[in-house]
């Protein structure tokens, strides 16, 4: 080997040094991304999780509620079909009915405690949009690790193949995967994707 093709080589090497350090650091923040956006994935997982417990608990709540509602409404409208003769044992019976109404309205609307069925009903419903909003937002999560991590490993294939291509596909990948992050961050019902 001569002198020459000896420069010749060392400069290529060199440079072919140079441009896997660039594609390096592009795996580096890659990498990064992924990181982010499976930490965000797994809080909206999390949130998804909890949001639709708490929801199902809440509308066992509600049933249960308006189960003794209607029994104590059904207790009420019995005592009434069948009130006694007797004037004190009617005012009696119309005292427990009376009492059995109060209940049964308090079952159907109580505001102090949010614990009434329409209370129940309303934080239920809240519940269940809190959980859709944390899904969708851990779909696009989701959906960006894929892309991150599809670049990493295109990234990866450039240093072995040399193909400055795959290089900027995974470039390009790596933004797309931003973009669709920063949808689940801040606009996740704004494009509508499912897994």
């Amino acid at each position: 080997m001569s002198a020459h093709e000896s420069m010749e080589h060392a400069e290529h090497a060199e440079h072919a040094s140079g441009e896997n350090k660039k594609i390096a650091l592009l795996i580096a923040v890659i990498a990064l991304c992924l990181a982010l956006s499976e930490t965000l994935g797994k809080g909206a997982q999390t949130e998804t999780i909890a949001k639709n417990v708490e929801a199902s608990n809440l509308w066992a709540f509600f049933q249960a509620k308006s189960i003794r509602r209607t029994v104590v409404q059904t207790a009420a409208e019995q005592v009434k079909l069948s009130l006694p003769n007797d004037d004190a044992a009617k005012a009696a019976a119309q005292k427990q009915i009376d009492e059995w109404q109060k209940t049964a309205a308090r079952y159907r609307s109580e505001p102090e405690t949010g614990e009434g069925t329409e209370q129940l009903a309303e934080r239920a419903k809240r519940a269940e949009e809190e959980r859709e909003l944390a899904t969708a937002k851990y779909h696009h999560f989701e959906l960006a690790s894929a892309a991150f991590q599809i670049g990493i490993v295109l990234a990866s294939a450039t240093i072995i193949t040399g193909m400055i291509a795959l290089a900027w596909i995974s470039g390009l990948l790596t933004l797309t995967g931003i973009a669709i992050t920063l949808f689940g961050v801040f606009a996740p019902h704004a494009l509508h994707l499912s897994l």
